[in-house]
């Protein structure tokens, strides 16, 4: 099995944070997107994964290929990185992996992330994993025959056509078979939008009688912006919680300070005369003192004072003085 992970650009709409890193590799409750998005599909698939193929732009830069590799490496398996260099689309992006484009696959998006249980339908020439939604207007949905099959993908439906909606994950008995029906679509210019699109290689398959059924996640979060990123952290936090797992380092020195879980707290971190959580993250390294911190995802070196944050999103190495409540800052900024 092999997990195919298109990675786009650093994207536009969690700037500032994502100027000096990509989105994917922004921390959720201490882990970057793209890894518990991985480590959640390997946990879901239940076998060996043979390889992790990450499409990347060439400027992410060499550490951030290197810790791409690391996360593949940590399942067993091999870490492949590809270039995508122009915003061309979902298509483009994958054919851009065509050298890793062969036996069973499963492609997905890395800016969002799932909580699912359910067995892999291996019988089918392919899975389109789908979250019931309340408003199936404002996305893609799959339409559904009698025996449970995919029979269409439509966009925005302004008529009910059902609920499931497309998260963007996607399983292929033989992803070669994509790669075959991408390639048509890109040798014959069909472009929506100004880029090629997965969703044209599929509708390929489906008009050839292949086999398409629904993959229904329990959860699906997504990180396109900043309020809904700190809303997935908070989420993430309470699961992992609910989980069991131990989310706050053993050596965090607290000063007359209060830790109200859910919260994420990283290694070397200092908390003097305040109030964390409920659902925070603090990367490692960071220093807070005299503040009130709730609901709001902070990454490593950070140093707060004198604040009351709530729905705040804080980068890396700043430092951060004020009364302001709703924040999203970047990572070197300072602020007193």
């Amino acid at each position: 099995m092999k997990i195919i992970v298109p990675m786009a650009g650093r994207g536009s709409r969690l700037r500032p944070h994502t100027l000096t890193i990509p989105k994917p590799l922004i921390p959720i409750a201490g882990k970057p997107i793209v890894h518990r998005l991985v480590e959640d599909i390997a946990g879901v698939l239940q076998q060996h994964i043979e390889e992790v193929a990450f499409i990347i732009h060439e400027t992410f830069g060499k550490k951030v290929e290197e810790e791409l590799i690391a996360i593949a490496t940590k399942l067993g398996a091999k870490g492949t990185i590809y270039y995508q260099n122009e915003a061309l689309g979902t298509g483009h992006a994958i054919m851009c992996a065509k050298d890793s484009l062969s036996g069973p696959a499963v492609i997905a998006y890395a800016d969002t992330l799932i909580r699912a249980d359910f067995d892999l339908d291996k019988n089918a020439d392919s899975v389109i994993w789908v979250k019931q939604v309340d408003q199936p207007e404002a996305f893609g949905v799959v339409k559904l025959n009698d025996a449970n099959e995919i029979v269409e993908l439509v966009e925005k439906p302004a008529e009910f056509v059902s609920d499931l909606a497309v998260i963007g994950i996607y399983y292929f008995k033989d992803v070669a078979v994509l790669k075959n029906e991408l390639q048509w679509v890109l040798d014959n210019n069909i472009i929506h939008s100004g880029e090629y699109q997965i969703n044209d290689g599929i509708k390929q398959m489906m008009a050839k009688g292949m086999t398409f059924v629904p993959g229904k996640v329990d959860e699906w979060m997504d990180c396109g912006n900043k309020n809904v990123t700190v809303e997935t952290n908070s989420r993430m936090l309470g699961f992992l919680h609910n989980d069991g797992e131990h989310l706050v380092d053993y050596d965090v020195k607290l000063e007359n300070s209060t830790i109200v879980p859910p919260c994420y707290i990283g290694k070397n971190i200092t908390l003097i005369n305040t109030t964390v959580g409920p659902n925070v993250s603090l990367g490692d390294g960071c220093h807070v003192q005299n503040s009130t911190i709730k609901n709001s995802l902070v990454q490593t070196h950070s140093h707060i004072i004198n604040a009351r944050l709530d729905n705040a999103m804080i980068g890396n190495h700043t430092s951060f003085d004020g009364n302001f409540t709703s924040i999203s800052i970047g990572d070197y900024s300072v602020l007193e």
